[in-house]
């Protein structure tokens, strides 16, 4: 360990950067401490020269414990570099499988919508049926006693008040209303909703009336009628309005009618374009 002119200079212009007068003593210590080991430095005196080997031995010694853990294991640093880099690449994985997912529930969402609409032309032919328009609801009023849906479409499509309005050639409601590109479906079981209908091997005539409820009832009715489940009830077509025969639903034995059709699962409808036989308001 020799001490250089060059140290000694250093360390004397260190020391009279210090101030404080508590540090004068020390500052003179280091620098006659400094003259004293240049000089035996220079005369080569034996335990300088042991002194110094003795710090290099510590400081080798030090060195080598510091760097025991990549030498033991020679490969410690490339697998923390892994273990980084691993996670990253699990969290970008993450984040394309989720991206994933919300695919695949689209493309569930795509099929089931397709799904509808196949169903709906096979019933319906509609493909083969030019009186008929096929149609998406796009709002779902629902109140408590006003039921009624908002199809896309309209007078375009030669939509007009009164036609009446089915899915799977079971009766749904009718158009109440028409703008150039949409219109609105009153259903069979909204409050304002009557319709005259037949049922029963007698042909007993009745009239169906909405009540805001899923199941609308049969009103009108002979004295003393005892109702039989299960029997199933058509529109008459007494009204000009609904074709004869168009199924409803299903009697049950308080005189309510399970209609074939839930009004409230309704994605696709079709309206049958015949003009009513007479003016509807």
């Amino acid at each position: 360990m020799s001490v250089s002119r060059d140290d000694f200079s250093i360390a004397f212009r260190s020391a009279l950067l210090q101030r404080g007068a508590s540090q004068k003593f020390s500052i003179l210590s280091l620098i006659i401490v400094a003259i004293v080991v240049f000089f035996l430095d220079i005369y080569g005196f034996a335990f300088v020269k042991t002194a110094r080997s003795f710090i290099n031995d510590v400081v080798y010694r030090v060195t080598y414990l510091a760097s025991a853990p990549t030498r033991i294991f020679p490969g410690i640093n490339k697998g923390i570099a892994n273990h980084f880099n691993l996670k990253k690449e699990n969290e970008e994985l993450r984040k394309v499988i989720e991206r994933y997912k919300s695919l695949d529930l689209n493309l569930e969402y795509i099929s089931n919508e397709n799904r509808n609409l196949k169903k709906v032309l096979n019933t319906e032919n509609v493909e083969s049926v030019t009186n008929v328009v096929l149609a998406k609801v796009l709002v779902d009023r629902n109140s408590p006693f006003l039921k009624s849906i908002i199809i896309n479409k309209g007078s375009k499509e030669g939509i007009i008040k009164g036609m009446p309005v089915t899915q799977n050639k079971y009766l749904v409601g009718r158009i109440v209303e028409t703008n150039y590109l949409s219109a609105r479906v009153l259903l069979l079981n909204d409050l304002n909703s009557r319709i005259p209908v037949t049922f029963d091997e007698k042909g007993t005539q009745a009239i169906l009336t909405g009540g805001g409820t899923r199941k609308p009832t049969l009103s009108y009715l002979p004295e003393d009628y005892q109702f039989i489940e299960d029997v199933t009830v058509f529109a008459s077509g007494k009204d000009g309005i609904f074709n004869a025969g168009t199924p409803i639903g299903k009697t049950r034995d308080n005189g309510e009618v399970e209609l074939f059709v839930d009004p409230n699962q309704l994605s696709y409808v079709t309206v049958n374009l015949i003009k009513p036989s007479k003016e509807v308001f």
